[in-house]
């Protein structure tokens, strides 16, 4: 038996994949082992990978071999009673991909197998009871990767030739390296598709799946049935229920909190059991603009349902172990929005009157799913973010004034009034007059957004 006085792991060829060493107590009356020691084993480095199963195969005879399968999950192999050689085969996409490494496995070894990983063994001794913990189940749904056992490539050196083994027919029939097709990565899902940022996120994630409502309403809980989890690793919520002033109706209040909230509700919980990361993008709504600036840590005091909403949405979210809030005001992207509406009145000679009161960023949507790749990317620390763009903050005017000014028209052709005076005798939502977000939190991580000038001529192509 393998012995360790202390636990140990050592990493190996595959990435992902690395030997435990454990120790094991033994008298007269036997042994004894921790065979898995949450904390101690994430004090040394293993991913918490959320065990749901532990399966256990018996084998009678010396030689038994089973493998090489590869399932869209993680393993934690052992043996409870015998002795193995196990061989493992990196089966996903990448530059590793047929990479090899067989250890042998008694009481006092195990293995962390990631997601991917073709796993396969012999059995040394008699009554084997090779145990494995998993961290999803079964699923007709979900995708696999096999590996036949004699495979030339790989190349393995079994202790006990494969024609004097026991061995299955399904086994012996899987396909050789050349003919593999590897276990792609765990995909990202985008919700909001066709959204302002959906299109945007595009750009970032081209490998992504996006869906819009009609693909898959967040709000019903049929939807999350119908997909395998254990094929995602992220998902991006880019959608959400932004009429502001319908928000304040009867019907729109309905509305608000069944797209803002409920469904909220529903991927929180799908990504919590199924330990996805879920990214949220947020509002300065959420605040009510008292302050002249609004950290990420700044208590909620939203003034109108919209912005209730979105508070309670990120309520939510931040009870999930691994998410991002993305906290931005004044989202400008591709179809109908502010900056458009500005340069298609000074285009047609007309003269607005925009509010002067409300201040803060503009958030162009390219810079917020460029944000929002760093975060994942980066391994930045789970919380919230604030992410508009920078520079200095403006007044909706100011920025309807530089509108004008760099599509060649005068400047003086905005007129500025007050939040107050701009909506008199109309039924709207109260809007805060601060959205200022504070963004050094963001650039810790290493991420700057571009200058809000710089973006708004890129944007209006001057």
């Amino acid at each position: 038996m393998a012995e360790a006085t202390e636990l140990r792991l050592t990493e190996t060829a595959i990435p992902g994949l690395v030997i435990l060493d454990l120790p094991v107590h033994g008298d007269n009356r036997g042994w004894f082992k921790e065979n898995w020691q949450r904390e101690k084993m994430l004090a040394l480095g293993l991913p918490d990978f959320g065990p749901v199963q532990n399966n256990i195969s018996f084998n009678g005879k010396t030689g038994t071999t089973r493998g090489i399968h590869a399932e869209p999950w993680d393993k934690y192999v052992s043996v409870a009673t015998g002795r193995i050689f196990g061989a493992w085969v990196d089966l996903r996409e990448g530059d590793t991909f047929g990479a090899v490494v067989t250890v042998e496995l008694d009481a006092g070894r195990a293995v962390y197998v990631p997601r991917g990983v073709g796993n396969s063994y012999q059995t040394l001794e008699e009554d084997t009871a090779y145990t494995y913990l998993v961290n999803d189940h079964w699923s007709p749904a979900a995708s696999y990767t096999f590996l036949n056992l004699a495979d030339e490539t790989s190349n393995i050196q079994w202790p006990i030739a494969l024609d004097d083994v026991e061995i299955s027919a399904k086994d012996q029939a899987h396909p050789r390296l050349a003919d593999v097709v590897p276990m792609k990565g765990a995909r990202t899902l985008v919700l909001g598709a066709g959204g302002q940022l959906g299109l945007a996120l595009r750009a970032e994630f081209p490998d992504a799946e996006f869906v819009s409502r009609a693909d898959f309403d967040v709000a019903d809980p049929a939807s999350y049935t119908s997909r395998h989890w254990g094929d995602y690793d992220t998902i991006i919520n880019a959608a959400a229920y932004t009429k502001v002033d319908e928000a304040e109706t009867a019907t729109g209040r309905v509305d608000a909190w069944a797209a803002n909230v409920s469904a909220v509700a529903l991927l929180a919980s799908v990504a919590t059991a199924n330990r996805l990361t879920l990214v949220h993008v947020s509002s300065d709504y959420v605040f009510d603009g008292t302050a002249a600036e609004h950290p990420e840590d700044e208590a909620f005091s939203p003034l109108g349902v919209y912005g209730q909403t979105k508070a309670a949405a990120d309520a939510l979210v931040s009870t999930v172990p691994k998410h991002y809030i993305v906290r931005t005001s004044w989202v400008i992207g591709e179809g109908n929005n502010f900056v458009r509406t500005m340069a298609s009145l000074a285009s047609r000679g007309i003269a607005p009157s925009v509010v002067n009161d409300q201040i803060g960023r503009l958030t162009f949507t390219t810079d917020l799913a460029a944000g929002i790749r760093h975060l994942l990317s980066s391994g930045a620390s789970f919380g919230t973010y604030n992410l508009t763009n920078e520079g200095e903050p403006l007044s909706w005017a100011a920025v309807a004034a530089r509108v004008y000014e760099l599509t060649g028209h005068a400047a003086s052709d905005v007129t500025g009034v007050s939040t107050e005076e701009y909506f008199a005798g109309k039924s709207v939502a109260p809007r805060p007059l601060g959205s200022v977000l504070p963004l050094g939190k963001l650039a810790a991580t290493g991420f700057v957004p571009r200058d809000g000038d710089e973006a708004l001529k890129q944007y209006l192509g001057v």
